[in-house]
This record gives structure tokens, sequence and C-alpha cells, in this order.
């Protein structure tokens, strides 16, 4: 790749979601924002190899995509009141009041993912919109076809406009509700490259890991103050640490148990570790953690130990106790079981387990895990009978091999 390859493909990651952002505040209008600043960003590929990289590159598509927006409009006014295309084209009336933070970026964020929005809209949305993704990228990590995911982008932005939505930020007394649904977005990506629920897609997708992780990085920039915010970033970068040892040459995924932990990304893992300090250092100032902190924290302790043998299982259960008080679902429940297990023997585990059967029997997870419960018990025909039902509901090929392996070994 050349110089000025590597410099378009940097600016469309650095500046796509600053120039949609900026167009949008301007004009109103997601459609307009989203083609003037695809036009600019071709126009670019074609333009600085031809004659260079501009001494500015950002404010030069910032530049040409605002043209782009204007010559649109002017093509769609032609025959409309003229004074209607002058009020569109001059950006001479004074800014609203947008909210506790005047932030271009943030507010597109917030547009994408306001809750009006269907969840998997919000998703495809906010990867088009903020993340620059492809509609053919976006439906392809999400095993849909391209004109699926075209429709399903285009239904949504037509709700923002139909409904509507404004593009400013959410109310000082609504942020704390809005940020959550945000996250809960950027953690949906993040999850599906992580563990992709597809059959016919790799076990893990490290180009959802890691736009996830850097739209995150994006909104902790944007709001620094924000403990969740923080929270999410270290779960993400503590659990993307462990990529290089997740799946096996063979295409395996590989437990944490198994896993080679000196393939783990050590900068990473001190990131984590570092975002985690600081959010205990809050919390014992008084300011109550909470759910993607705890995660992040009970994640920190697996990736402190050199062997599986070393993990401190006392605090890993001390954090999901505290986690259930804030999220009491079963998988949190089916999650701290297997500290349960660790600590109390896999009896114990499995007795929470039996009590979760109704609310999990279709999550493969939960089969696996008591499949593994009843093996360490000694009950193999059991366990078979689990293992099973957790490959029969498995998402992917990796976890689905796994699952074959761990069934193959039993006496």
């Amino acid at each position: 790749m050349s110089d000025v390859e590597e410099a378009i493909t940097r600016a469309h990651h650095d500046e796509w979601a600053r120039v949609v952002a900026a167009l949008t505040r301007r004009f109103g209008d997601l459609d307009i924002a989203e083609e003037a600043a695809a036009e600019a960003f071709a126009t670019a590929v074609e333009r600085w190899r031809a004659d260079g990289l501009p001494p500015n590159p950002g404010a030069w598509l910032t530049t040409t995509a605002n043209r782009k927006a204007i010559d649109r409009i002017r093509r769609e006014n032609r025959r409309d009141d003229k004074h209607k295309e002058a009020r569109m084209l001059h950006d001479d009336t004074p800014p609203e009041p947008l909210g506790v933070i005047d932030h271009d970026r943030l507010r597109l964020i917030f547009t994408c993912c306001h809750p009006a929005l269907a969840m998997e809209a919000r998703v495809a949305l906010t990867l088009r919109m903020v993340g620059g993704l492809t509609v053919p990228e976006i439906a392809r990590a999400f095993l849909v076809r391209g004109t699926t995911m075209e429709q399903r982008i285009t239904r949504a932005k037509a709700k923002i406009k139909a409904a509507g939505i404004p593009y400013r930020m959410p109310a000082a007394d609504d942020l704390p509700a809005r940020v959550s649904g945000v996250l809960a977005v950027l953690f949906l990506v993040f999850n599906e490259g992580y563990l992709a629920s597809g059959p016919e897609t790799d076990p893990v997708r490290p180009d959802l890991t890691t736009e996830a992780i850097r739209l995150t990085r994006l909104i902790r920039v944007l709001l620094p103050q924000d403990g969740e915010v923080a929270g999410l970033l270290a779960l993400m970068l503590l659990i993307e640490a462990r990529r290089p040892a997740r799946v096996s040459a063979g295409g395996e995924l590989v437990s944490l148990a198994e896993q080679d932990r000196g393939a783990w990304d050590v900068e990473l893992i001190a990131e984590g570790h570092r975002l985690v300090r600081e959010r205990l250092a809050a919390a014992a100032a008084g300011v109550a953690p909470g759910r993607y902190q705890l995660l992040a924290a009970i994640n920190a302790v697996h990736t402190s130990a050199r062997d599986i043998r070393d993990t401190d299982w006392s605090q890993v259960l001390a954090l999901y106790d505290q986690l259930v008080r804030l999220d009491p679902s079963p998988i949190v429940a089916l999650n701290r079981a297997v500290a349960v297990a660790e600590l109390d023997g896999p009896e114990v585990a499995l007795a929470i387990l039996d009590r979760l059967a109704e609310a999990l029997a279709r999550y493969h997870a939960y089969h696996a895990t008591r499949a593994d419960l009843l093996r360490r018990l000694g009950r193999s025909r059991q366990s078979r009978a689990a293992y099973d039902r957790a490959i029969e509901l498995a998402g992917n090929t990796g976890e689905t091999a796994y699952l074959t392996r761990r069934r193959a070994q039993l006496l």
C-alpha cells in the first residue's frame, strides 16, 4: 500500500464520523450527509493519488463534502422555492442549545442510537454513519443480504426524519439512560465479533471487535468522566487481548483454561488493567461501579493469572455477587455458577444451573456448562446428552468443533 493510500485509509477512519456529523448539523439530513461524505472520500481517492496529499486532509474533506451537499440540494431544489434553498445553503443562523456536551460526533452517535429505533437498526446505522463501514461490509458482518441491510438503514433514516428525532444531545436528566443505550449498541457489535453467531462465518471477527473498540474509544474521548464508558472500553480491551489465543490452527475455539497465555496482547491487558484500577479508585471514593465496570474487573482477574490454576476465584465470585444485584439475569447467574464450581464444587454449581433450565433452554452455553459439570462429576451419559444439545444450538463451526472434541473425550 502506498503512502497516499495509507493516508486515505487513515483519513477515512479518522474523519468519516466528523465529516458526516458536521454535514448533519448543517443540513439536518442524514441522507445528504452520508452521500456527500461518500462522494468526498471517493474524490479524495482520485485527486490525492494524482496531486498528492493536501496540507490538511480533514479540512479538505469537509470542504469538499459541503460542496457536494450543496450541489445535491441545488439539484433537488431546482424547481422549488429559491428562498428554501437559500435557507438550506447558508449556515448563518445562531446555533440552538445542544445539551450538556456540544460535539457534532457525539450528537450523531446519540441520533443513530435513539431508543425509538429497533436495536438492529441502531447497530446498522451506527456502523454506517459513525463507523463509515459500507453497506456490504455491514451486511456480511450480520449475515444478511446487502439489499436487506440497505433497506434497514434506509428505513432507520426515514424514521428519524418522519418522527422528527432531533440531532442533539439528550438533556442532562436523560443522558445516563441514553449513554447506556449507546454502550449496548457498541457491546452488541463487539460480541458479534468476539463470538460470531452465524454458522457460515469465522468464529471470531476482528473487523467487528476492532471497530467496536475504535468507536468506544471515541465515546471515551467525548465522555471522559463516564465510568461505564471506561468500563466498557476496559472490558473490550481485556477480551480482545486474548484473541490471538482463542482459535486453534484448525479453526477450533480454545477455552480460557486451555489458552496459551503467552500469546495474549500484553499492551491491551496493561491498558485494560489501568482503566479498571481507575474505576476501582472511584469505587473506593464512593462511586458505585456499573455493569461494564464489574465485568471489566472480572476479566482483569482472569488476565492477571499466569495460569488458570492461579485464578483468584474468590475475587471473581465476589464481583459476580455485586453484578447479580445490578443485573439478576439468567446469563449472569450462569457465569457466576462457573466461579461457584471452582470454589464449592461442581455439584453445588449444578444445582444452580438446574434452577436456570427453563430460562436458558435454548442457550448453547448453558448446556455446554452443564455438560462440563456433569463430566466432572463422572456422569458421562448425562454429560454426553448435554453436549449433544450444546452442539445442536452452537452458533459457529469453531464452537461446534470445540464441543465435539470435548464430547469425544468422555469415557
